[in-house]
């Protein structure tokens, strides 16, 4: 056997271990491991592992309008979600203060739209989600801002925030441009009442909307009014602005009832008598209106001017003492110092007013008027009967409640 100098290795054996010693398999697992990560296979085809990641992906297809980055979007009927190929699974659309943007899904999943109208001026994100019928997830995310209206209205409330009122004031609201869409400004404002009673809406022409019950509101009722009319279009090109909650308590029950023929004011509280009052309402010619009224206003002290009311010069009293609005027409409920205290119970000698004896000036806490005006909130009821006048019109004050429930229901 041949031996190579300086070698102690058959020339054979060296010959089969040439290439195949540990060196070369570990160079030959680097060239494996740099064929499995690289770009093509060689002939210009995608590798496997990313053709089967394309054929994993969802086949649902999300679309929002509006389109992305849009502006001077419509308040109302601008914004829907859509899937195809596919159901929505999650719908958020959040103004940005974070305020979520109320919707449902319908259609099998096949579309979302907001439950109400979005707000003016403002910018808002949807992010959507939907996934096809193998499960998988595909989502989308916009951006939108909604139109700068150039002319707008709001609703002036009574009564005001915190205020404690009386079982027969409703919820007015007056706007200050008339109203083309009462169906859209009724559907932004929520009246709800603590304990929950049915609460429904009325329009007088087309800038009133008052709200009540059924009966008077029940004593120690919380009732609260939401306005939400940013974005609501009232008529063609104007936009409500307001987005607020105002709440009101109901004190003590109190209702008085004025009898014209006897000429008698009887006051029941929580459903006591508690004082019966001689009164002299309206002289023949200038009787008192019958009807359901409610107290809007007090004055401790006002003056009565017979033009403002239609009387010309008949009269004009600076100073009427304990004044209590009835009606937008001129009816008040009053201390009367001029007619003298034989006529109160026995003669009816006013233009329409509800009269109680009083002192000039009204300082004598003892006399009826200043007794009933301390006695009574804005909110009392005052139903006056017997009188040989017509029923007061309903829009005239707050005399709401001289409309039946049904008649109250079914609108204008």
């Amino acid at each position: 056997m041949d031996v190579q100098p300086n070698s102690g290795v058959p020339a054979r054996r060296r010959r089969r271990h040439r290439g195949g010693g540990p060196l070369a398999l570990l160079l030959g697992g680097l060239l494996f491991a740099v064929t499995a990560c690289g770009g093509d296979d060689g002939d210009g085809n995608a590798p496997a592992g990313k053709a089967g990641a394309d054929k994993a992906a969802s086949q649902a297809a999300v679309t929002i309008a509006p389109k992305d980055g849009a502006e001077d979007v419509a308040t109302s009927g601008a914004l829907k979600v859509t899937a195809q190929k596919g159901k929505l699974k999650s719908v958020k659309v959040k103004d940005g203060k974070g305020n979520e943007v109320g919707g449902k899904i319908s259609g099998g999943g096949a579309r979302w739209q907001p439950s109400g109208h979005l707000g003016a001026s403002t910018e808002y994100t949807v992010d959507a989600i939907a996934v096809d019928g193998q499960g998988r997830e595909s989502a989308e995310h916009s951006t939108f801002t909604t139109l700068v209206p150039k002319n707008t209205f709001i609703g002036q409330y009574t009564p005001e925030n915190g205020q404690q009122v009386g079982v027969g004031m409703p919820v007015s609201i007056r706007f200050t441009r008339g109203i083309t869409d009462p169906r859209a400004v009724e559907g932004a404002i929520k009246v709800t009442a603590k304990p929950s009673v049915p609460v429904e809406g009325h329009w007088f022409g087309n800038d009133r909307l008052d709200f009540r019950p059924e009966k008077y509101w029940a004593a120690g009722t919380k009732v609260t009014l939401t306005l939400n009319l940013d974005g609501v279009e009232g008529r063609p090109g104007v936009y409500g602005t307001q987005a607020k909650e105002v709440s009101f308590t109901v004190g003590r029950s109190q209702v008085s009832t004025v009898d014209a023929s006897a000429k008698k004011m009887t006051v029941v509280r929580d459903g006591k008598t508690i004082k019966t009052i001689p009164i002299t309402a309206g002289a023949p010619g200038t009787e008192t209106y019958n009807g359901q009224m409610v107290i809007s206003e007090k004055h401790p002290v006002t003056r009565m001017n017979g033009d403002t009311v239609g009387f010309g010069g008949e009269y004009d009293i600076k100073d009427v003492p304990h004044a209590m609005r009835l009606s937008n027409s001129g009816t008040f409920i009053h201390g009367n110092y001029w007619s003298g205290k034989p006529t109160f119970g026995s003669r009816n000698a006013s233009h329409g007013c509800v009269g109680l004896f009083d002192q000039r000036g009204g300082g004598d806490g003892s006399t009826p008027a200043a007794w009933f005006f301390g006695n009574s909130l804005i909110g009392d009821v005052v139903i006056v009967k017997n009188s040989h006048d017509e029923t007061i019109q309903p829009d005239n004050g707050f005399s709401d409640w001289n409309l039946s429930w049904e008649q109250w229901k079914a609108g204008q």
